[in-house]
């Protein structure tokens, strides 16, 4: 974020919140810190330098309200219907996310009427004939043991009107959303027709992006864990790498606009030589391109490990016609594959003989069992929405930020990606870790 951007961090509500938590009991007979207050804020920037200039200057700092159990909330837990919907592609956690939504609305609020919209937004139209799914403890139990979604998902626009419409008729009072930045942009726009229509009906959503590049948001659930099998896979393009003469392992990873996997991985497991990143443009051919730099590497070592994110180099398609998928992103180019050839002819020509291994492991990644780590974070994003959406917050979504979870505006980091700075330490790390060269001419 540049520093000097301004963002509007207020969170919406629909109304004053009258009614006592059903938490406040429970909590204060185990001696613990009750209930957060909407003045607790957490900062965005903590650079020490950053925050007494930004003090001097008056401007004020960027801050977002702390996430956590409000002592009044908004609705009734007795007469409050829920609804739940998971959109996009897989990730590991989203089932993790659900069963906490779940045990956090029967057990801290006593909310007993909790739906799961099947197949996304598809679930709201009518056409589409998808049965609801009752949510309960006893449904959702076990779901975190597997990957993928209980409630399923798909892709695509579906009519706001229409959403909204089937809201109303399904007496819904709050909405949690699971997906990425379509998800969350078509949240804020069910959430605007509500507010339209004069509705008293909340919308918070929990961002879902394997790729990390959620902005505002220091780490999105489903990153840890494919960070961990990503090393895994680097483990094995190594071994085949090292097991054979002129040995390359070509390992491609997830990441559409940012390279966060492709580079996390790389300093966990190090022993890759080219990282290559939507960030960071590289060339092919030339004295300076990937190309020279691998057959000097195989020069002195017999064998190069490669790993390159999904959005990297998509400007060697520049000539190609662009397509979009169902949610309007574009379809990207397989760099994976162009490389894998391009690899292949570069050596052929050079009449060099070179045993060169290709792995995309993507779709095995997004639908593994999150690990521990994501475990935590799920349920700690699944209990922040849940406070929020109970006290009466709409158009907001939950997130970590500083090691803390916070609400955030919809329209704050809708539309906007998280990226690697070329020029600061992840980046600086894979490549000192490397020793890469600057493959640029």
């Amino acid at each position: 974020m540049s520093s000097n951007e301004r963002i509007e961090t207020s969170i919406m509500a629909l109304g004053p919140a009258k009614i006592p938590s059903p938490i406040k009991g429970r909590v204060e007979e185990a001696g613990g810190r009750c209930f957060i207050s909407d003045e607790e804020r957490i900062l965005l920037d903590i650079d020490e330098n950053d925050v007494i200039k930004a003090a001097k200057s008056g401007k004020g700092l960027v801050s977002f309200e702390r996430a956590g159990p409000r002592c009044n909330i908004f609705f009734d837990p007795s007469k409050l219907r829920c609804a739940v919907v998971s959109c996009g592609g897989l990730c590991p956690g989203i089932n993790d996310v659900i069963r906490g939504i779940v045990l956090a609305l029967h057990h801290n609020y006593g909310v007993r009427n909790i739906y799961g919209i099947r197949y996304g937004f598809e679930g709201f139209i009518s056409s589409y004939a998808h049965e609801l799914m009752d949510l309960t403890p006893d449904t959702v139990r076990n779901i975190h043991e597997s990957g993928g979604t209980v409630l399923g998902s798909s892709r695509g626009p579906q009519d706001i009107e229409s959403i909204v419409d089937a809201i109303e008729r399904m007496n819904v009072g709050l909405l949690f959303t699971i997906g990425g930045d379509g998800t969350m942009a078509a949240s804020a726009k069910i959430a605007d027709e509500i507010n339209k229509r004069g509705l008293k009906i909340g919308v918070v959503g929990i961002p879902k992006t394997i790729d990390n590049d959620i902005y505002l948001i220091d780490r999105s659930f489903g990153f840890d864990t494919a960070v961990d099998v990503a090393g895994d896979v680097i483990r094995s393009a190594h071994n085949e790498a090292t097991s054979a003469p002129n040995g390359i392992g070509l390992v491609k990873l997830m990441g559409r606009h940012s390279g966060f996997i492709a580079a996390a991985a790389t300093l966990a497991m190090p022993v890759v030589n080219f990282v290559l990143v939507p960030e960071s443009g590289f060339d092919l051919d030339g004295a300076k391109g990937l190309l020279e730099a691998l057959k000097e590497r195989l020069g002195h070592r017999k064998h190069a490990v490669i790993v390159v994110a999904e959005g990297a180099g998509q400007r060697f398609f520049s000539d190609r016609p662009e397509e979009r998928d169902a949610s309007g992103n574009i379809r990207l180019h397989d760099i994976g594959l162009f490389l894998k050839q391009a690899v292949a002819d570069y050596f052929k020509k050079e009449n060099l003989e070179i045993n060169l291994k290709y792995i995309d492991p993507s779709y095995m990644i997004r639908s593994v069992t999150a690990n521990t780590n994501d475990d935590l974070l799920c349920g700690m994003l699944a209990r922040g929405a849940v406070h929020a959406g109970m006290a009466g917050k709409t158009k907001m979504l939950v997130g970590l930020c500083n090691n803390q979870i916070v609400h955030i505006p919809m329209e704050a980091s809708a539309g906007k990606r998280k990226q690697m700075e070329t020029s600061g330490d992840m980046w600086m790390s894979v490549l000192e870790t490397t020793g890469q060269p600057f493959l640029k001419n």
